[in-house]
């Protein structure tokens, strides 16, 4: 199941948060093309290795590595998600609380690799911990919402508890399997317990914030 687009018939506003953090990961990305050889030189200065942070150092990365991608699957993919989804979280959340959720999802998400596997030296790139968060906040609150999804060469519609249900047990089931191997932390290149470290974080920051409750309900006098 790839989702391509959801119901927005209840969006009262524009996502501009979302758009500034899809054209920021873009532009980024667009410099990673541009500096060639040197890429891999900034990836281990804007990525966040779990073992320097582990051992206090370059904090920061924890959000740079936010909008740093490896490659043009790992930016498209994690774009439609935000894209698709991170619209309808945001105008719920209102563009400041949004953006400070998204964020802190982030940070989750970079603390749950640190502490699956702290020696590390790999680094840890992408937006998918923060996205993960974002749909962790949407099954929370939209999770009864139709989402299109591509299956092959078709389209249909699937509730929202269903594609990311689903995507959430491959998360957890990944993370689990890291955990029992002998290299913790090393996962294939992929960020598993980032992806399940967000979820969670924002699956608990909506309903922390209140974000169950509509945006009429939460702003009335």
């Amino acid at each position: 199941m790839f989702p391509i687009g959801d119901d927005n018939r209840d969006i009262q506003s524009a996502p501009v948060v979302t758009r500034v953090l899809v054209g920021l990961n873009v532009l980024v990305f667009v410099y990673e093309l541009a500096i060639g050889r040197s890429l891999d030189r900034f990836i281990m200065a804007w990525g966040a290795i779990p073992y320097r942070i582990s051992h206090g150092h370059d904090l920061y990365t924890l959000v740079s590595s936010m909008f740093v991608h490896a490659g043009f699957a790992h930016i498209l993919g994690n774009m439609l998600y935000l894209w698709v989804f991170g619209d309808n979280v945001e105008d719920r959340f209102g563009r400041v609380r949004f953006l400070i959720f998204y964020i802190v999802c982030g940070l989750a998400a970079g603390l749950a690799q640190v502490l699956l596997g702290p020696g590390s030296m790999v680094p840890s790139i992408g937006a998918s911990g923060a996205i993960s968060g974002v749909l962790g906040a949407y099954i929370v609150m939209f999770r009864s919402n139709r989402v299109r999804v591509l299956w092959g060469y078709f389209v249909s519609e699937v509730p929202a508890w269903m594609v990311i249900g689903f995507w959430a047990l491959q998360q957890f089931i990944a993370t689990y399997a890291t955990i029992t191997t002998a290299n913790a932390g090393e996962s294939g290149g992929v960020a598993y317990a980032a992806h399940a470290g967000g979820f969670v974080a924002g699956i608990l920051l909506a309903l922390i914030l209140g974000g169950t409750r509509r945006r009429t309900e939460r702003y009335m006098a």
